[in-house]
């Protein structure tokens, strides 16, 4: 069973689309990715929502 995902979340910093690898099993935490555009560090939010996985993204001023 293939538990990555891609999905294509927004950088909060450039507003690029950048395409992310998700891990099913990282569901309920956080973890930071540099953006593939700017290099900024985005963390991301890994929630349940009625059984699909959604990523949210925050930059380091932001409170989640």
């Amino acid at each position: 069973m293939n538990l990555l995902t891609e999905t294509t979340i927004s950088c909060p910093y450039c507003g690029e689309a950048i395409n992310v690898l998700i891990n099913a099993e990282d569901l309920g935490q956080d973890y930071i990715e540099d953006c593939q555009v700017c290099c900024k560090p985005i963390t991301l939010v890994l929630s349940d929502d009625n059984g699909e996985i959604t990523v949210s993204a925050y930059g380091e001023d932001e409170s989640f």
